[in-house]
């Protein structure tokens, strides 16, 4: 009888990474954060008023109110 012998294959090295199952990542999105937070200028002026009120209506702070209701609206910290 003849015998036969099978050729071992060799096997592929893993590694953990190529295992491991792959996170999917998410969306990327172009919007602007202008788009993202869309303020209109009403807003920003009752929100202003409301500083000058809070500060017992005291004049000649009127642009740092507006850029403080901008910014707090618009979610910067500045």
């Amino acid at each position: 009888m003849t015998e036969t012998t099978k050729k071992a294959t060799p096997r592929k090295k893993t590694s953990a990474s190529a295992s491991a199952p792959k996170a999917i990542a998410p969306k990327k999105t172009a919007k602007s954060a202008q788009e993202i937070h869309s303020v209109s200028r009403e807003e920003i002026a009752a929100l202003a008023h409301r500083f000058w009120a809070d500060r017992g209506y005291q004049h000649g702070h009127d642009a740092e109110d507006w850029l403080r209701a901008e910014q707090t609206l618009l979610g910067k910290a500045s």
